[in-house]
């Protein structure tokens, strides 16, 4: 059993031009008529049971023919036409003649008195026809003596589909089968989230691992196939994979493309012009949440059945759902001299509001940054009155009038959470914040370091304050987190009793002299320490010093 498909020259590109065709042959000799049938016959471009692209120019048809070879009287056969971007027409045509006569014609065996017979015993007639962007599948039975035409047509602009033809009904398909019902539902919406669900395809019941799932979501519509999706994406201005399917495949991304993999399920993140467009493969979960969405947005999901085997797909019925409108944040109201820690989302990117009405004429406003990055928007009666972000301790003047209302915005620049110690008060002679140094680095002396001690120095202010040496014993790889974990605003209060070294109190009025060193021993040969300094002000208030990694020596 075969099945072949023949691309027609020109002239042979209507039912009408056939006729002609044949016509025009009787006058000429039967060595050019053979030599015609011989190019018809091998301009083979599609065999049984194999899909095929076909690319189509706009307003020109194209036409492709063929003939099912089998000893049953009767041949069924399903044609599937997947377009893969704007609506087409197509139609199916069949040409009846004798059976003999058409042998002849696939042979090359004509003469031409046979060239007369076979056009007046031929009849022609369309058996199917479809205009649109859906994927339709045609189930027909094929006689011995039938000559089919497949004749398609862009009107819109140039454009490519995929054709499956076969007549093998009784084995498996290319394509996985769909449920009985193929609609998702939306069984849960959130600020940022949305939960689907959809019925098993039977293909994926019965082969989970050669089936799989996936999903496509993006904000502009839904998508019929997934050569369909492919192609908006690609006329978005990026380049794709020759499939999503092969999602799970490994390959080189584009720069508009993140990968996610993350508990066996593989999410391709696409930036497009139109904003992100997803594609999820969660294996044969046939319930999914989507994560990470944006609120107030709604939202287009498609699922597809994928036969990893042969690449082929079905798309279930598109959905879409609106993500719920974003709860106005809660607004904390800042009350003079009284410090407020804030932990940043950074994931979320939320904003944190902190409102403060000023009763005098100047205000000030103490930021100290704890973890991470953070930027602060401070407006005054809706007029933005400061931007920046954050580095170290930041005092803000701000004038004004009495009954002022000021509102303090605060979000982290990074992934991480981070965290900012805030304070507001008339009081300027008062700060909450104890007097800092020039610098909060500590220093270490290589010289000075032996097999069980090391001595390290810090800068101290022309205010009398309290010091505390905390040290930690902690491993070589340790050390980039324990340093990128740091709370700069956490004290001593937050340290183990063993940890603490000394605290001691100094100060000089000249700052040049204003510089203190301590030796700590007691430690360990050949083991990497990390050392902190607490500054603490008349508030009470803490300040911690950059730590310190320090490592005695081996061997002395």
């Amino acid at each position: 059993m075969s099945c072949v498909w023949f691309y027609l020259p020109l002239c042979l590109l209507t039912a009408a031009c056939l006729c002609h065709s044949l016509k025009a042959l009787t006058a000429t000799s039967q060595q050019s008529f053979e030599s015609g049938l011989f190019n018809f016959y091998h301009s083979l471009i599609l065999a049984d049971g194999k899909e095929t692209t076909v690319h189509l120019l706009k307003d020109i048809p194209k036409r492709y023919y063929f003939v099912l070879e089998e000893d049953r009287a009767l041949v069924p056969f399903t044609i599937t036409v997947t377009p893969c971007d704007v609506p087409i027409e197509w139609s199916i045509l069949v040409h009846k003649a004798s059976a003999s006569l058409l042998g002849k014609a696939t042979q090359g065996d004509l003469n031409t008195q046979d060239v007369s017979e076979f056009q007046k015993a031929t009849s022609i007639s369309t058996i199917f026809n479809y205009k649109g962007n859906s994927v339709e599948t045609y189930m027909g039975m094929s006689s011995q003596s039938a000559l089919y035409m497949l004749e398609f047509l862009s009107t819109e602009r140039d454009t490519h589909i995929t054709v499956y033809l076969t007549t093998d009904t009784t084995s498996g398909h290319l394509y996985p089968k769909l449920p009985l019902d193929p609609r998702i539902d939306v069984i849960g919406v959130g600020h940022t989230t949305v939960t689907l669900t959809w019925k098993h395809s039977p293909s994926a019941l019965q082969h989970r691992e050669s089936i799989q799932y996936c999903l496509l979501v993006n904000e502009k519509h839904n998508y019929k196939s997934l050569c369909a999706a492919e192609t908006a994406i690609r006329f978005s201005g990026m380049k794709m994979p020759t499939t999503l399917a092969l999602s799970l495949s490994p390959y080189l991304l584009e720069p508009q493309q993140v990968m996610i993999l993350s508990d066996s399920e593989l999410s391709i993140i696409n930036k497009v012009s139109s904003g992100e467009v997803r594609q999820i493969c969660m294996g044969t979960k046939n319930t999914y949440t989507v994560p990470n969405l944006s609120p107030s947005t709604q939202y287009y999901f498609d699922v597809f059945v994928v036969n990893l085997l042969t690449n082929a797909s079905a798309a279930y019925t598109g959905t879409f759902a609106r993500t719920l409108e974003e709860p106005e944040p809660k607004v904390m109201k800042l009350k003079d001299g009284k410090a407020v820690q804030v932990v940043l989302d950074g994931k979320k990117q939320k904003l944190y509001s902190l409102q403060y009405q000023a009763r005098h004429k100047k205000v000030q406003f103490a930021f100290q940054l704890c973890r991470g990055q953070v930027q602060v928007h401070i407006t005054k009666n809706g007029k933005i009155v400061a931007s920046e972000n954050i580095l170290g301790l930041r005092y803000l003047s701000l004038k004004g009038k009495p009954l002022d209302m000021y509102l303090v915005q605060l979000r982290s620049t990074e992934e991480s959470n981070s965290s900012v110690k805030v304070q507001v008060s008339p009081h300027f002679h008062k700060p909450l914040f104890p007097l800092l140094p020039e610098s909060l680095k500590i220093k270490s002396f290589s010289k000075l370091r032996t097999c069980n001690s090391v001595t390290i120095a810090w800068l101290g202010t022309q205010e009398q304050s309290k010091y505390c040496v905390y040290k930690k014993r902690i491993e070589e790889d340790q050390v980039w987190m324990e340093l990128r974990n740091t709370d700069t605003c956490s004290g001593p209060e937050s340290r183990h009793k063993s940890e603490k070294v000394l605290c001691k109190y100094f100060y000089d009025l000249n700052l040049q002299r204003a510089v203190t060193t301590e030796t700590i021993k007691g430690l360990n040969a050949g083991t990497l320490y990390l050392f902190d300094i607490y500054l603490i002000g008349p508030s009470g208030i803490p300040v911690r010093y950059h730590s310190k990694v320090v490592k005695t020596r081996k061997k002395c």
